[in-house]
């Protein structure tokens, strides 16, 4: 009978030890709402495309009003006249929902329909203003062989009217 006794409360402690809730598994807000694989985002602005976004994966957190995208991130982005002017390629992006704007991270290279490049990493797209951005170190090449660096980075997304901040560079251009 006491051998009966000590295992029914054994018993009860170890079943009443699985109802704890394992707090390694995390938050509910740490889990995304919605996962797709190879998705496509059409962004838009007054019904006109402005970008069109693959990756091979997408998290999104509808919380916080964020999209979170991995593995070979590229991004098309077109004129007011839905005509294209640039892509981007990244390891990462992150697009916020409230916006539309994009966070690209990793190995960030924009090559515009112009001739020019931007290698970077990181770089901010503000859809409203279509201006992008980068806080990092750019290297920027031209077709003419110009190879300009910098730390700081705006321009428009077609890479025609662009401004490195603090920038050092070699250019093939006479004066």
């Amino acid at each position: 009978m006491k051998n009966s006794i000590t295992l029914h409360f054994i018993i009860f402690f170890v079943a009443c030890g699985g109802i704890e809730r394992d707090k390694s598994l995390g938050k509910r807000s740490d889990f995304p709402d919605q996962e797709s694989w190879n998705p496509v985002i059409v962004m838009t602005r007054e019904a006109k495309k402005r970008a069109i976004v693959r990756s091979k994966h997408l998290a999104k957190f509808s919380d916080k009003q964020e999209i979170i995208l991995n593995g070979n991130v590229d991004v098309d982005f077109f004129s007011d006249d839905e005509r294209h002017m640039s892509n981007l390629k990244s390891e990462s992006a992150f697009v916020y929902e409230g916006n539309d704007n994009l966070l690209a991270i990793g190995n960030v290279i924009v090559k515009s329909d112009s001739g020019v490049t931007l290698f970077t990493d990181s770089l901010f797209w503000d859809n409203q203003s279509e201006k992008i951005n980068s806080n990092d170190t750019v290297m920027l090449a031209t077709e003419l062989n110009d190879t300009l660096y910098g730390i700081g980075f705006e321009s428009d997304i077609d890479l025609t009217r662009w401004k490195i901040l603090n920038p050092w560079g070699v250019s093939s251009r006479e004066k």
